[in-house]
């Protein structure tokens, strides 16, 4: 996978449990599984409290899907005012994004506490919200639609005990099952060499968002100036809000927000999830 694998060799990739079985996937890969480590909280836990189960990551209760008619409306984020000094210790740095695309840490600390989203998943898709409001403010992407997808997609880049580190990379490479057509996934032959998957025959999604490849090509998009990469989330939920506001979406109408869902993944179960878990996340905030 190039010199960016071999400085990461370390990290190594882990196949992931998705939690949604997808009929028909055209960004993300769906079902994914683990190779070294397996997680029997992806089939042990309840909401009502499996014994001896931690639950995944911002887990949250959420309302019944017959409850729903629509999205959650948008859900406000405090700037941050100024860049934080050069001088700042490294727990005080913040990922090398514009002042104007990162939210304030007292807005990310008050509302990872409610809501049980990790701060940094929490800082990169409130980052692509505030991103997002400046260049495509008819959209009105709101960050809890992607928190819904991150954590349907990779309960917010912490399969196999890993996490989102303080740069905002995965501590564990999430990388799907092949999409050979099996495990029903639609079958997508390789489209990039390996480059990104490590697999030279079959495509597989990629990173806590769950691209795949020749999407990732296409969308990936990074605000630090440095090379997109799909392990990344503010990367990664940036390049997904700019997926979701394509075609001149408007993301608080109902029939444009699930017009957009569906072509991240044509699962009607996946619709229903994310929908349910981006009005828990608001309701919570």
């Amino acid at each position: 996978m190039g010199k960016r694998r071999a400085k990461r060799r370390g990290r190594g990739p882990v196949v992931a449990v998705c939690v949604t079985l997808a009929l028909c996937l055209l960004v993300t890969g769906g079902v994914v599984l683990l190779v070294d480590r397996i997680s029997s909280a992806f089939n042990d836990w309840s909401p009502h409290g499996a014994s001896g189960v931690e639950p995944p990551a911002g887990t949250i209760q959420t309302p019944p899907h017959d409850e729903l008619t629509g999205p959650p409306e948008v859900s406000e984020v405090t700037p941050a005012d100024e860049r934080p000094p050069a001088q700042a210790g490294a727990d005080e740095r913040h990922s090398p994004l514009p002042a104007a695309s990162r939210p304030s840490d007292a807005w990310l600390d008050r509302v990872s506490e409610a809501t049980g989203v990790p701060r940094r998943a929490l800082e990169g898709y409130a980052g692509a919200q505030l991103a997002l409001a400046q260049e495509h403010p008819d959209c009105r992407l709101s960050w809890p639609t992607l928190a819904g997808i991150g954590f349907v997609e990779s309960h917010h880049g912490t399969f196999a005990g890993g996490e989102i580190g303080p740069d905002g990379v995965t501590t564990v490479d999430i990388i799907g099952i092949p999409l050979d057509g099996t495990n029903r996934t639609r079958a997508v032959p390789d489209t990039d060499g390996g480059r990104y998957d490590g697999d030279v025959e079959w495509d597989r999604a990629i990173g806590p968002m769950q691209f795949i490849p020749q999407t990732w090509e296409i969308w990936g998009a990074s605000l630090s100036g440095a090379d997109p990469d799909p392990h990344n989330i503010d990367d990664a939920a940036l390049s997904a809000g700019r997926y979701l506001c394509a075609e001149g979406r408007d993301l608080t109408v109902g029939a444009d927000w699930e017009e957009a869902i569906l072509s991240y993944n044509r699962s009607r179960a996946y619709v229903n999830d994310v929908l349910a878990y981006a009005h828990a996340y608001a309701d919570a905030s």
